[in-house]
């Protein structure tokens, strides 16, 4: 775990339900494929120190394809095909800030800007989805969002879907901004996410705030 985050959430690996979760994804990997690999968990915490986070985007489960989750939601490494939901956020970010769509998925450019891409859940049997919902990674996910909640400086909570929507009451809004629509998945992205312009908001609120914006154009490999 990034050396930052480690006395923020040490008192997290205490509570009752981290070893019996640990426990859990470790047979897990006896059994079945589990993805990301171990040592991919907890990428989003490595990649961007607690200080440094200034945008927290959260999605839900890891990919559960091949080759696909490795620690940041709805990223990829730079050799495997973009999946629809990301396609749709790179079509967002076109129409929204004209930025080109790049010939890979892999946003660690943004994580290390200070962009935390956080999955509630951090851990996946192949092709399973959710499969590891409610064996305890939420209670850990709900502690970082309380954490960067925390920050005395403004973050910008990015909300997509319901299942992020639930997470609301963990945010202070009087401190903090929150952009919010439906989910960039082929199943809702008409309904409210394409037109939603989130990263301009972002970065409104950055500025409105006197911290930095986001370069949201992820370069080609």
């Amino acid at each position: 775990m990034e050396t930052t985050w480690r006395p923020v959430l040490i008192v997290e690996t205490e509570k009752p339900y981290w070893k019996p979760l640990q426990q859990f994804v470790k047979d897990e990997r006896k059994k079945y494929t589990v993805f990301p690999p171990d040592k991919d968990v907890f990428a989003a915490l490595h990649l961007t120190p607690y200080e440094k986070v200034s945008v927290l985007i959260l999605g839900q489960d890891p990919y559960h394809e091949v080759g696909q989750a490795h620690g940041l939601c709805f990223s990829v490494r730079p050799d495997v095909a973009i999946p629809p939901s990301l396609q749709n956020i790179y079509k967002e970010l076109h129409d929204d800030l004209g930025c080109t769509i790049p010939n890979h998925g892999y946003l660690t450019a943004w994580a290390e800007q200070g962009v935390l891409l956080l999955n509630a859940v951090l851990t996946v049997r192949a092709h399973q989805a959710n499969s590891h919902q409610g064996k305890g990674w939420e209670n850990f996910t709900d502690a970082i969002i309380r954490a960067v909640n925390e920050k005395p400086d403004r973050v910008v909570f990015v909300l997509w879907g319901a299942y992020a929507r639930k997470k609301k009451p963990l945010i202070n809004t009087t401190r903090h901004a929150i952009i919010e629509s439906a989910h960039p998945s082929p199943l809702s992205a008409a309904n409210g996410f394409f037109g939603s312009r989130p990263f301009s908001k972002i970065n409104a609120a950055l500025r409105e705030a006197g911290k930095p914006e986001i370069d949201w154009q992820i370069p080609d490999l």
